[in-house]
């Protein structure tokens, strides 16, 4: 995440809602109208399926409240309003306690096209579609309780594994290559690039590679994994995600494929 931001985050009132003005809710709407049919057209079924499950407002921005009933219902998950900057420590115990942390605040018209934060656009139309789902949702929750277990420099190894597959992890689905990732479903310009183009790297899922390659917010990834059977993404839930750490650490990371400025 960038180390400042000129973005506030916005208090909810003791319903838990937030007053989002006309402006707030025609960003919104032209994201979902721009967003929408690329969606349709390249993402995987688990993420679409899951949007049509919280059928979300397409003229407004939805209320954290609301969204969490949904989720409730089908996993037990919550989405909580935050700060767009959150440090790994309380990331990691959110998910632990199945609590998903959302950006408050919706990009500004100026930044429509790309916003290096996370908005509530990206938390809310990027991930809790999959949050709708039992396998996922496990995921998450178990990143999350090795996450408050991990030491303190550990945390930047295992967000990597979130990194490559919740964010931005590719799938195949009758042999066409389908976006699966939150950081996927919410840009389309990193949609097309990752679906489509032939510039990327592309490399199967491995867990043990995946927290040994480093990344950059704030480029279009140059590296994706894709994960073609999802049961072994589920099935990393039940890895000993610490022994994995200690394992990439001395092995080592993967040289950038990027200029080394802002590697995370």
């Amino acid at each position: 995440m960038p180390k400042s931001t000129e973005y506030e985050a916005r208090l909810p009132d003791q319903t838990g809602r937030i007053p989002y003005d006309a402006d707030d809710d025609a960003v919104w709407r032209d994201l979902v109208a721009r967003q929408l049919p690329e969606v349709r057209r390249h993402m995987s079924k688990p993420y679409l399926d899951g949007l049509t499950k919280l059928d979300l407002p397409r003229d407004r921005v939805p209320q954290c409240v609301d969204v969490s009933r949904k989720l409730t219902e089908a996993t037990g998950w919550r989405v909580a309003p935050v700060p767009a900057l959150i440090p790994f420590g309380r990331f990691f115990a959110m998910l632990a306690e199945r609590t998903f942390p959302a950006a408050s605040f919706i990009r500004k018209r100026k930044h429509f096209d790309y916003i290096e934060e996370p908005d509530i656009f990206h938390e809310i139309f990027g991930h809790t579609p999959l949050l709708t789902d039992p396998r996922f949702a496990a995921f998450s929750e178990a990143i999350g309780k090795a996450g408050v277990r991990a030491a303190a420099e550990d945390c930047a190894w295992l967000i990597r594994l979130y990194w490559f597959s919740i964010e931005f992890g590719l799938t195949v689905e009758a042999g066409a290559r389908k976006g699966l990732g939150s950081g996927l479903a919410s840009s389309i310009a990193e949609l097309q690039w990752a679906v489509t183009d032939d510039t990327p790297e592309r490399r199967p899922f491995d867990v043990i590679d995946m927290l040994r390659t480093p990344y950059r917010i704030d480029i279009l990834q140059p590296v994706y994994f894709v994960i073609h059977d999802l049961d072994e993404l589920f099935a990393a839930a039940k890895r000993d995600l610490l022994a994995d750490i200690r394992t990439a650490r001395a092995r080592g990371l993967h040289a950038p494929k990027f200029p080394a400025k802002a590697a995370s």
